[in-house]
């Protein structure tokens, strides 16, 4: 699955592996609440890397979470979907906003497999310093580049260069930035 290969979504081992994830996000959920130094521990063991001084706001959801890596001093607010059947790599010192979806899923095109069940993925990278707005989304195979901004609610389809601001469906580059 995490080499883009297509595989069939009604695998028990899939199953296995969601369950543990969503159990790790109610336990992370709660313990945000109760005990922060607890709650990161959970982070630690439902996502694949989280980096120093990295702060996610619950809810969270995703399909393993062991596929995920966040830089250090990044910002993620509540609700982040980051479905990681592949890799997603979230860069140092970003902020993504409420309710983001990070999406590295896709289903043929052609109706035989889909109808089959079989889906694929392809991952997600995210630069340095990147900024996504409220309710965007970011689609399979997508990379971000760093000091990017994508505006809320965009969806982004194909690669952003760094030091851009991106918006609206499909996203668009709609200005340069003064890289640093």
């Amino acid at each position: 699955m995490t080499a883009g290969d297509l595989y069939s979504a009604d695998d028990p081992r899939i199953d296995e592996g969601t369950y543990r994830a969503t159990q790790l996000a109610v336990d992370y959920a709660n313990a945000y609440v109760e005990d922060r130094d607890a709650a990161r521990v959970v982070l630690g063991e439902l996502l694949g890397e989280v980096g120093d001084g990295v702060e996610v706001r619950p809810p969270l959801w995703v399909d393993y979470g062991s596929n995920i890596s966040i830089g250090e001093g990044t910002f993620v607010n509540y609700g982040l979907t980051a479905l990681d059947v592949a890799p997603i790599t979230i860069g140092r010192s970003c902020q993504i906003a409420t309710h983001v979806q990070l999406l590295t899923p896709w289903h043929p095109v052609e109706p035989g497999p889909r109808r089959d069940g079989l889906e694929a993925a392809s991952p997600i990278t995210i630069g340095d310093n990147v900024w996504i707005g409220g309710g965007a989304i970011v689609l399979p195979g997508v990379t971000i580049g760093d000091n990017a901004v994508v505006g809320a609610g965009s969806v982004v389809t194909r690669d952003v260069p760094g030091s851009v601001v991106v918006v609206g469906n499909p996203a668009r580059v709609v200005k340069h930035l003064d890289a640093e």
